[in-house]
């Protein structure tokens, strides 16, 4: 730290004057860190923009995609069975029967003394076709339960105490229905199945002798019952049950709806930061613009999906009004759901065919602003922050200048503080040799 000499000759307040002087000098570095700061705030904006425009190119692409719009929903008619879609479901249905459920092999060991424990040395468990030995150490059946654990047999062993001291031993297969079947030898002792291994069983045309089908399942799920349709039973119907695949009226009406807030959800951003704004106070009114207020880009992007969803569709071109998507004199988007229902109700080919004409449209646009190598905005932010770059160098560059600057104008001052004090040092020498002159002449 260099030695301040602030007013020690001249009694000025050199630190100050310095200050006063690198704030002039300072000026041009000063402006570029505002300018710096409002293209940071600009790249956050347009980044923040790019992300819905990129997330609506990816909502839009997807809805425009052959077989988007074909969605269906499946139901039954009885609670006991629960049906679920794919996208690759078509409309039909069917009539069917649930006669079994699947079911899990239980078997248990006679009661087994605590006390005097395991009585058997051997035990052969037949599973998947294939035999597994287990040689458990005598009187111990916890070693039992381990041993049969471990062997892979595709069964799992539980202890299960059944009161006074007794236990009795547990065998579960590991896997529901036929597949899962077992048995078990033990020398001198015999295993009781609780539950027997079964698969549950679909009979299709259940009122046609000639025609009905029966398909198994060893979890309850039966898969592609019809394309794309998955059935879940849960109980054992005793009457016919009907399958019906039919037009998701509520999903097809949904995609489109999201389209058109995912479009909005741009116009909404764009008007936000575009929009001017007044502020009143003692000093007047001021106004100030949105950041997107002059940029042409922004206002190119912003057209283009405008254009895309509102522009006549089909052949011969009409409005989306006519399926309720219509443009509003504010410039945002406006959906009537029903409108839309009516129109797909109507005409629900025609219908999907035009949402899918808007939805590729809208793509198409959305992509082209927000690409990540060669999209408008992309482009636009890239540039900007490569300027953002440059300005720092250039700011940094200032922060060795001025450092300089002001190193000099401290030597500078430092110096004339030095030299007023080596006059002043003088001039009191002076003042005192003539003022022994004058007292050396009135003596003589």
């Amino acid at each position: 730290m260099g030695i301040s000499l602030d007013g020690l000759a001249s009694g000025l307040d050199t630190t100050a004057l310095i200050s006063s002087v690198m704030q002039v000098e300072a000026i041009p570095q000063t402006l570029l860190k505002y300018k710096s700061q409002d293209l940071q705030s600009m790249v956050s904006a347009l980044q923040g923009l790019n992300s819905k425009v990129a997330a609506l190119a990816t909502q839009a692409t997807a809805a425009a995609k052959p077989g988007a719009l074909d969605l269906n929903t499946a139901t039954t008619s009885s609670d006991k069975v629960t049906a679920t879609t794919t996208a690759a479901a078509k409309a039909g249905s069917i009539d069917f029967q649930v006669t079994k459920l699947a079911q899990t092999q239980v078997a248990v060991t006679p009661k087994v003394n605590a006390v005097t424990g395991w009585p058997y040395t051997t035990m052969t468990i037949n599973s998947g076709g294939k035999d597994y030995t287990i040689q458990p150490l005598p009187s111990n059946l916890d070693d039992v339960v381990t041993k049969v654990n471990a062997a892979g047999a595709g069964v799992v062993a539980t202890k299960v105490d059944v009161g006074g001291g007794d236990f009795r031993i547990q065998f579960t297969a590991t896997k529901s229905g036929a597949a899962g079947a077992f048995t078990i030898s033990d020398p001198g002792t015999t295993f009781t199945d609780v539950k027997t291994a079964q698969d549950a069983e679909l009979v299709l045309w259940p009122t046609s002798p000639t025609a009905q089908t029966t398909i198994k399942s060893s979890t309850n799920v039966f898969a592609d019952v019809l394309p794309g349709v998955t059935l879940t039973a849960k109980e054992v119907t005793a009457a016919p049950v009907t399958l019906t695949v039919a037009r998701d009226d509520a999903a097809i009406t949904k995609l489109a709806s999201d389209l058109v807030s995912g479009a909005n959800g741009i116009f909404s951003l764009v008007a936000s930061k575009t929009a001017v704004t007044s502020t009143t106070n003692t000093s007047g009114t001021s106004t100030t613009a949105g950041i997107f207020a002059s940029d042409s880009a922004v206002r190119s992007v912003n057209q283009s999906i405008l254009s895309a969803a509102s522009l006549p569709v089909g052949t011969p071109p009409r409005s989306p009004s006519e399926i309720g998507i219509s443009i509003t004199k504010t410039g945002a988007m406006e959906f009537d759901a029903t409108k839309f229902g009516a129109a797909l109700a109507a005409d629900p080919a025609g219908t999907a065919a035009k949402v899918q004409e808007i939805a590729g449209r809208i793509a198409t646009a959305a992509t082209a602003a927000s690409d990540k190598y060669d999209g408008t905005l992309t482009q636009k932010i890239t540039g900007q922050q490569s300027e953002v770059r440059d300005l720092a160098t250039r700011i940094s560059d200032w922060d060795t200048r001025l450092a300089s600057r002001k190193a000099t104008l401290q030597r500078t001052y430092s110096g004339l503080e030095v030299a007023l004090s080596n006059m002043k040092a003088q001039q009191s020498w002076l003042t005192a040799q003539l003022g022994g002159l004058s007292s050396g002449s009135t003596s003589a």
